[in-house]
């Protein structure tokens, strides 16, 4: 059993999860990049995908013979409740876009650009919070924007707005081709997000370990339970999981277990952590259901090995790296059909893909796999087959080279 570590920086020991061929074809890919440098500037070094997948791509990278560095953009609470406004506007929320706003969203990027050098040879800028820091920089490399979002129906007062940054990029990555904007006119890549299988959320761990987790943190393994693992925001619909659960519980004993961290920038958590707790006051004070803001990836790794079901209710998903994790465990996911969850499960194949506003569909396809558990087996292991296929980092990482070399020559 492998010991639990920090992250893996040798691309030799994802050998037993790869073939040798994909490894030996980063390093091709990497030798035309000896010698550059490569920036990635996001807001938040934890809580989140974007955090997670840095986490490993970057020393990797560095791993493979590419200088790679990464840089957090600081902002006061007033910034990142204003991002967390753009955020939301940007997957189909409304904001009303004052003077104000942009004010504070551009001069937090140019602070930041006072005490950030720029040397490298390319620049990648996640998400929309950084997004103008390229207006106050001479432009001497390529920048990317790599966008983990759902595009598809955005605010056009605000995307008009952020897109006057975005023309100054030269490519755009989404995660998904139903992201894609014909009213953009810079090239679009699409490179599929993935996890880390030897991070600490991802690695096999031994029974004794996930038995002290759940000590540690009181959580009770007399029922099964029904798992989702994201932060508390509102696309990702906390309380629509409470109301599928109680339908499911009204047929099958089971718990509820709620597992988020509270990012950085995202100044909206405890706020609907706190609307969440009120709703379920009865059932947390029975123990029913669980609530969890601790940010410990081993817990999150327990607590996804021994779900009975994993559920992904988001209203909008950029990706969803949460289903990739629970499904490179074997577990069965009911998701919704949403963004780039649609990319990663085939419905009654390696998982359930249900509309997010049907509580009655989601409810009867948990119950349907809690009853059945050879349904349950089948789903899980082909789930886990189609990660290793598809949404490994090594992947990851072979796209990112493919993309360099395009910009780069």
């Amino acid at each position: 059993m492998m010991a639990i570590s920090n992250f893996i920086f040798r691309l030799e020991e994802y050998r037993n999860l790869v073939d040798d061929r994909e490894i030996s074809e980063i390093y091709r890919r990497a030798r035309r990049h000896y010698g550059k440098n490569i920036l990635h500037i996001n807001s938040t070094y934890q809580g989140g995908g974007v955090a997670e997948i840095l986490n490993s791509l970057v020393p990797l990278m560095n791993a493979s013979g590419i200088c790679t560095d990464w840089r957090i953009l600081h902002g006061t609470p007033d910034f990142f409740g204003i991002t967390k406004k753009f955020h939301n506007a940007l997957q189909g929320g409304s904001i009303r876009l004052s003077d104000m706003k942009k004010k504070i969203y551009v001069q937090t990027n140019s602070k930041m650009a006072l005490f950030t050098q720029i040397f490298h040879n390319c620049v990648i800028i996640h998400d929309p919070q950084p997004i103008p820091i390229v207006c106050f920089y001479p432009k001497n490399q390529p920048w990317i924007w790599h966008c983990h979002l759902d595009l598809s129906n955005p605010d056009m007062t605000l995307w008009e707005y952020i897109k006057s940054f975005i023309l100054r990029y030269d490519c755009v990555v989404l995660s998904s081709e139903s992201y894609l904007r014909n009213d953009l006119p810079i090239e679009q890549r699409i490179i599929f997000s993935a996890i880390d299988p030897l991070a600490p959320k991802n690695q096999d761990i031994p029974n004794q370990l996930i038995e002290k987790m759940f000590q540690k943190f009181k959580i009770p393994t007399d029922l099964p339970y029904i798992l989702q693992v994201s932060r508390f925001d509102r696309w990702k619909d906390p309380e629509g999981v409470l109301e599928v659960w109680k339908k499911v519980r009204s047929e099958i004993d089971c718990r509820l277990v709620l597992c988020g961290s509270m990012a950085a920038d995202d100044p909206e958590g405890w706020a609907i952590y706190e609307r969440l707790r009120r709703r379920s006051k009865e059932w947390l004070e029975s123990g029913d259901v669980i609530l969890i803001t601790t940010e410990n990836n081993i817990l999150v790794n327990a607590l996804q090995r021994m779900a009975s079901v994993v559920v992904q209710k988001s209203l909008r998903e950029g990706f969803g790296l949460t289903v990739t994790e629970a499904m490179w465990k074997g577990k069965p996911v009911v998701a919704s059909n949403v963004g780039g969850i649609r990319i990663q499960i085939e419905d009654g194949v390696n998982g359930f893909l249900v509309d997010p506003s049907d509580n009655d569909r989601f409810a009867q396809r948990i119950i349907q796999i809690l009853r059945d558990k050879d349904l349950g087996r089948f789903l899980g292991e082909n789930a886990r087959k189609s990660v290793k296929e598809k949404f490994l980092i090594t992947r990851f990482i072979a796209d990112y080279l493919s993309l360099l070399d395009e910009i780069w020559n």
